[in-house]
């Protein structure tokens, strides 16, 4: 998604300095006009805002505060975005620690898929003070044509990020589940999926899945475990925040069984294979 939304800032006339381990990423967007970074410090030095799209808090923090960290080379008063899924108690870390250097933290965890990073069609839950918010509406704006404003107390996005993929997840197994039984009672499975979109099955993550598994499409663009530890960050909340929920565990242990089935590095439609009992 990080590619996605470089893309859409230098087709918008922003000017992108890109840094990714990967160096074929880099260079794409290279070619379309960016300025390759060494480091994050690099990649930070004279931006006006920095765009942080990695996996996890721990490679935040490196990407941040590490050897070649970009919180010191931004300058005074610069937005930090904070888009990966992560916890809400590190979320709040990574602010404390950036405002500790006079940097203005934005809690801005992503949702689509990179098709629509690209196309500047994703969601952007967002929390930050009020004054840092308009400074950098425009480039929210840009990034995001679902902007949503969740409050003022860093933490809330991820927060809201986590409910809405506990719920992505629940959707998902659910989805995969109802169309191997279709194929198991000799139901078409593009048929039957037709149906449900049309009917009160229907879920956005389901549709978006399961056309790419009936396909046998499992090339990764958000790999099984990225779920995984969504749900369990979601869970972990609930715990904290004495829920008892039932379905979010029956969720989580299906993306555990797909993992444990050597389906960690496919696409998440590959829940569909575990119901098939392909893996």
């Amino acid at each position: 998604m990080g590619g996605g939304m470089a893309a859409r800032l230098l087709e918008c006339g922003w000017r992108v300095q890109a840094c990714d381990l990967v160096a074929d990423k880099v260079q794409a967007l290279v070619r379309q006009g960016a300025r390759a970074a060494a480091s994050p410090a690099e990649a930070a030095d004279g931006a006006q805002a920095l765009v942080v799209c990695v996996v996890d808090a721990a490679q935040s923090r490196e990407v941040l505060f590490g050897p070649q960290g970009a919180a010191a080379a931004l300058g005074a008063g610069r937005a930090v975005l904070l888009c990966p899924t992560i916890a809400p108690e590190d979320t709040q870390g990574l602010a404390s620690a950036l405002e500790e250097r006079g940097l203005a933290p934005i809690d801005a965890p992503m949702s689509g898929g990179p098709a629509r990073a690209r196309d500047g069609s994703m969601s952007l839950m967002v929390a930050c003070a009020e004054p840092v918010f308009q400074a950098n509406r425009e480039l929210l704006e840009t990034l995001s044509g679902r902007l949503f404003r969740i409050g003022t107390r860093v933490g809330d996005g991820a927060r809201t990020k986590l409910v809405n993929n506990l719920l992505a997840g629940i959707n998902l197994a659910g989805a995969a589940e109802a169309l191997a039984l279709a194929e198991r009672l000799g139901l078409d499975a593009a048929r039957t999926l037709a149906v449900i979109e049309q009917s009160s099955g229907q879920s956005w993550i389901g549709s978006d899945r399961m056309h790419r598994a009936i396909a046998g499409d499992y090339a990764p663009r958000a790999h099984v475990t990225l779920l995984q530890k969504d749900i369990g960050l979601a869970l972990q909340a609930a715990r904290e925040a004495g829920f008892p929920g039932c379905l979010g565990p029956v969720a989580h242990e299906v993306f555990n069984r797909s993992v444990a089935a050597g389906d960690a590095g496919l696409d998440d439609a590959a829940l569909l294979r575990l119901f098939r009992g392909d893996t």
